[in-house]
């Protein structure tokens, strides 16, 4: 028959619980050969333990009893049956090296190639600035860097890397502050991730300041200069009219180059609209644009066909356009999104407010627009300080 052993306690003085064994059935004392239930074990516990000390005392001596009692069992018994709380110990201990177990691999794990898993989702323009992301920091680490390894410390270094590498595209030129911004910014929202998905233990990304944005130079052409434009020839007619396009709706050449007919709508009472899917930013626009714009996309041709066929990108048509740009007179350094930037900049000018450009731009954040009201204000300020009297 099995005897059971259980642990108790008894109080006695000095609010204190001795400790002693409770047998059943009663077992023969080792002494005397009288049967007995319990054993007394020489320990005690505190009530009410006040210190640290007295609840350090508590924890040693209780451990100490309950080993006693595993073995005394055991003697009596002769069993090899495990006893419950043995079981919980080694699940316990199986549980712990599981673990363990993970956590190393947590933090052995190469972020690398886990940010260049995350690179692989993306898509379009956006996975190719996660791709160059990726190789700068593949150049910085030498492919290699733990989980265990991610801190504060890792981020400043990568940070002071890209503000002062050399730009994988040229070897004669640094990386451009706000190229660092961006690859940076991937960095962070890795981290992010890496948080979510439970990689990381706390939220690194919070903890670092990205690169601040450069300001950066939005030149634009004035009234004057774009009507001296559509008074000079360009060797590229094509490239003249979408030019011009461009400046009276605000699209960028990628839009414009892939536009076809079928997006281009008149509704009786409102006018000419361009329905279309903007290439850098993805989403649908409804865009009215004026007769004048239209005027500048020639004779309409079936649905499918592009209205400005023929517009490519490449170094020839930028030699036609700064040739026409020269040629008329202009000394700015004008590039085909300059042309973007005069429709912001007029519109805000003629008091349309920056909602509505910020609307007309597709632009998803207002912040993007308030960069052309700061140009503005530049350039009422240079207006106000051309009036000087002799005083």
């Amino acid at each position: 028959m099995t005897t059971k052993v259980k642990l108790r306690q008894k109080p006695i003085s000095g609010n204190r619980q001795s400790l002693y064994l409770d047998f059943y059935p009663a077992i023969a004392h080792p002494e005397t050969g009288e049967p007995t239930r319990r054993e007394f074990l020489g320990m005690y516990l505190f009530d009410k333990p006040k210190t640290v000390v007295d609840k350090q005392h508590n924890k040693e001596t209780y451990r100490l009893a309950e080993q006693i009692r595993l073995k005394r069992d055991k003697q009596l018994n002769e069993s090899e049956v495990i006893t419950d709380l043995e079981k919980r110990l080694i699940e316990r201990d199986k549980k712990e090296q599981v673990r363990e177990q993970k956590e190393k691999q947590r933090t052995e794990r190469n972020f690398v190639e886990y940010f260049k898993t995350l690179a692989d989702k993306r898509k379009a323009s956006n996975h190719d600035n996660w791709v160059s992301a990726y190789n700068y920091l593949n150049t910085f680490t030498k492919g290699t860097l733990k989980f265990a390894d991610l801190n504060e410390l890792f981020c400043i270094d990568f940070k002071e890397f890209l503000l002062s590498t050399k730009s994988n595209r040229s070897e004669k030129t640094t990386l451009s502050q706000n190229s660092a911004v961006s690859y940076f910014n991937k960095l962070k929202a890795a981290l992010k991730q890496a948080y979510k998905d439970g990689l990381l233990t706390y939220d690194l990304n919070a903890k670092v300041e990205p690169i601040q944005q450069a300001e950066t130079q939005r030149n634009f052409l004035t009234i004057e200069e774009l009507n001296s434009l559509v008074r000079t020839d360009c060797a590229n007619p094509l490239l003249k009219r979408a030019a011009l396009f461009s400046a009276l709706t605000g699209l960028r050449f990628s839009d414009i180059e892939k536009l076809v007919w079928g997006e281009v709508e008149y509704i009786e009472g409102n006018g000419y609209f361009i329905k279309f899917k903007q290439q850098k930013t993805k989403g649908i626009e409804m865009m009215p644009i004026s007769e004048q714009a239209y005027s500048l996309l020639g004779e309409r041709k079936e649905p499918v066909d592009k209205v400005f066929d023929g517009l490519t990108y490449s170094a020839y048509g930028n030699k036609h356009l700064a040739k026409w740009i020269g040629l008329a007179g202009i000394t700015k350094e004008i590039t085909f999104h300059s042309f973007r930037h005069t429709f912001a900049t007029m519109q805000l000018s003629k008091g349309t407010d920056i909602y509505t450009v910020s609307k007309m731009l597709g632009h998803r954040e207002l912040k993007t627009t308030q960069v052309y009201a700061k140009i503005i204000d530049q350039t009422k300020r240079e207006a106000a300080d051309k009036i000087k009297l002799d005083f």
